[in-house]
């Protein structure tokens, strides 16, 4: 799981918490109607600006991918893929078999190598399986993103809509205090689950999205290594170009000699 997303929802939510309960209860802060026209009138937004089908795999592989954290870093593939190496090296690709790698991408490559595929079709089809999985992550991005563009926007709507129903009513004070409510917890309801749902996670998938592209290309070409028979001292220093530079020394000193 990555800690930091779900720290950082629970630092946000408790933060909010607090500051209501300081100055009254939660019931002061719930209104149908706000929530209505934020979560209404966004989700409808949205599915105007993409297909439905974009917004069935995207939500719930963002939520998903926003949440969890990769097995396995470019700095640990290096050493996995070395190794896998070692082993076709020795034992020429019957004896990737045995080999069951925790990545699924990873697994799917090396029985691909033990299978005897030739490399173009290796890469032709790892690259299309990357291709097509940072297509649905990017789209989960763009997805909260537009939720969270759309919210303060719908937010805004739903306080106008408020003022208007409240200087309508003026005649009738006991109307005032609800409409009142509507225009002031929609903007409210906008800018949180903007500022602190939506948009932290369209940003965190764009950073895992980046992750994964490295990650998902770093094995490609690890794969295609191995099917050549590359020496796994060759492979490990074809791949730490993938590694940051401060990276590079520390495994080239672990490298064996």
């Amino acid at each position: 799981m990555d800690i930091a997303t779900g720290i950082g929802l629970a630092a946000g939510v408790a933060v909010v918490c607090t500051l209501i309960l300081l100055g009254g209860d939660f019931r002061m802060f719930y209104d149908v109607h706000a929530i209505i026209v934020i979560f209404g009138g966004s989700t409808a937004a949205t599915l105007i600006r993409f297909p439905l089908g974009a917004m069935v795999h995207g939500l719930p592989l963002g939520f998903k991918y926003a949440f969890s954290l990769r097995s396995f870093g470019p700095r640990e593939l290096v050493d996995e893929l070395a190794s896998l190496a070692e082993v076709a090296r020795k034992s020429g690709p019957v004896g990737l078999e045995k080999m069951a790698p925790e990545d699924p991408f990873l697994a799917k490559g090396i029985r691909f190598v033990a299978d005897g595929y030739d490399a173009d079709f290796i890469r032709d089809n790892l690259e299309r399986d990357r291709d097509n999985f940072l297509t649905h992550l990017d789209e989960g991005q763009k997805i909260y993103r537009a939720y969270g563009d759309c919210a303060p926007a719908f937010g805004m709507i739903g306080t106008l809509l408020g003022m208007v129903q409240m200087f309508a009513n003026m005649t009738d004070p006991s109307k005032l205090g609800p409409f009142m409510a509507v225009a002031l917890l929609a903007t409210l309801y906008g800018a949180l689950v903007a500022n602190l749902f939506c948009l932290p996670i369209a940003d965190k998938l764009h950073v895992k999205l980046v992750e994964e592209e490295v990650n998902r290309t770093l094995i490609i070409d690890g794969i295609l290594m191995i099917r050549e028979s590359k020496s796994p001292t060759l492979v490990r220093e074809m791949l730490l170009a993938y590694l940051p530079e401060k990276h590079r020394h520390e495994e080239a000193e672990l490298a064996p000699a």
